[in-house]
């Protein structure tokens, strides 16, 4: 994947392929099975299935082309993939995903390759190799709905639009997740820089990195106890500490119920210590 981004304008041939599925297995085996490993699969033993789910119990979505056709069907598509036309970028990205999956080389890893292909192509588009989002990250986040549309694409016609409306729709799904991480990242940074006068014990860092990650339910003297692995004690000291500095603020309900929730909002004051 680094490779595939970082080196985008490089041109993809069948030898770099060859490079990236050899990485992937560099014992020459997938599990307990022996594979070909930097060459085109050879179905020596069965026709080449597409499958998803545990071994044994795997769904078969489709069967790909013989092996004596993949020099052919291969060269075609690195030639297509490398050439110029007035296809939009995007949308060759979405396109090379779907040809090098259902032609599948390889005896395993060929998901992983589209992916990096994929990313390949997005990396063009954008004439940069730094992205703060994920295509293949997203996939594999969705991959029930992906093995779902590449099923009824590939037991279909040549019409590929309902494959790249949910390519599309994914791609959009990473860019949002990806400016939700970075807002939390901002976040984060800003408050830290916000109490950087304020002097923390390692157990009130951890927690308050916890809560910042998206701690869920309230945090009570018990569950930083927990959190810090310290007595209820100490966690009542360290919370007490936290809302005389501006850290933390408690909550309304009070007794048994008492919860604090971080202050994100307003200057703090320096601890005494």
């Amino acid at each position: 994947m680094l490779d595939a981004t970082r080196h985008y304008r490089e041109p993809l041939t069948s030898e770099r392929l060859f490079g990236w599925h050899a990485a992937l297995f560099p014992t020459g085996r997938s599990g307990m099975r022996r594979i070909t490993t930097g060459a085109w699969r050879d179905d020596r033993d069965e026709p080449m299935h597409v499958v998803s789910g545990p071994l044994g119990r795997g769904r078969v979505h489709s069967e790909a082309p013989k092996a004596a056709r993949l020099d052919g069907e291969m060269r075609a598509f690195l030639r297509w993939f490398e050439g110029k036309d007035d296809t939009d970028a995007v949308v060759r990205a979405g396109l090379a995903h779907l040809w090098f999956v259902t032609t599948h080389p390889f005896d395993d890893g060929n998901g992983r390759i589209a992916r990096a292909i994929a990313d390949m192509a997005l990396a063009r588009s954008e004439h940069s190799p730094q992205r703060f989002y994920s295509m293949s990250a997203q996939i594999r986040k969705e991959h029930k709905a992906y093995y779902d549309i590449l099923e009824s694409t590939q037991r279909g016609t040549l019409e590929v639009t309902e494959w790249m409306e949910w390519f599309l729709g994914c791609l959009g799904r990473a860019i949002d997740g990806a400016q939700e991480r970075l807002s939390g990242v901002l976040a984060k940074a800003r408050f830290w820089e916000r109490i950087r006068d304020v002097t923390l014990n390692d157990r009130q860092r951890l927690v308050l990195n916890r809560l910042l990650d998206g701690f869920e339910g309230k945090l009570t003297s018990s569950k930083h106890a927990v959190l810090a692995k310290c007595s209820q004690d100490t966690a009542h000291r360290d919370i007490l500490a936290l809302v005389d500095a501006g850290v933390m603020v408690r909550n309304a309900a009070g007794g048994r119920s008492t919860s604090y929730s971080l202050e994100m909002t307003f200057p703090v004051r320096a601890s005494d210590g």
